[in-house]
């Protein structure tokens, strides 16, 4: 189950400790529902996953599994469009939480936070630097950006 609530950024955050960074490759086998591939590349080393989103916004159920860098590969050739790329690194927040903050295709900026209930998403107070909250609106997950940004027109 995945938890989170995401908000716009203008840009990373200055003054929180940065407890992770790699760049991040995803692609989209299918929308909807959501089954991912991404490449996971930090410190000189590639992971690589797969990963299907059921449907929801605040909580939903994710389920992945590792792949190969052969498996990927198949599945690479499989995808309609390029793969979306993140800049990917991870804040820590004041009061324990981790800031997942994600520059897309040297353009676009977001942020999510997540939680282990959704009585703690419910209760989370976002800090000022974040942005507007974008976790129950439509056109804000990755699946929608790669659909819209990769098939201009196309619903």
């Amino acid at each position: 189950m995945e938890i989170e609530r995401k908000f716009l950024l203008d840009g990373f955050p200055e003054g929180l400790p940065l407890l992770d960074e790699c760049v991040l490759e995803q692609g989209y086998l299918c929308t909807d529902p959501v089954v991912r591939i991404r490449s996971k590349e930090k410190n000189g080393s590639t992971t690589y996953r797969l990963c299907f989103k059921g449907e929801g916004r605040l909580v939903r159920q994710e389920t992945e599994m590792d792949l190969t860098a052969e498996q990927f590969s198949e599945l690479s050739n499989l995808l309609r469009a390029p793969m979306v790329r993140k800049d990917f690194r991870v804040y820590a927040l004041p009061d324990g939480e981790r800031l997942e903050c994600s520059l897309v295709d040297g353009a676009f900026f977001y942020a999510e936070v997540e939680f282990p209930t959704v009585e703690a998403a419910l209760a989370f107070t976002p800090p000022a630097f974040l942005g507007r909250e974008v976790t129950e609106e439509a056109g804000f997950s990755m699946s929608e950006y790669w659909k819209t940004r990769r098939f201009p027109g196309h619903d």
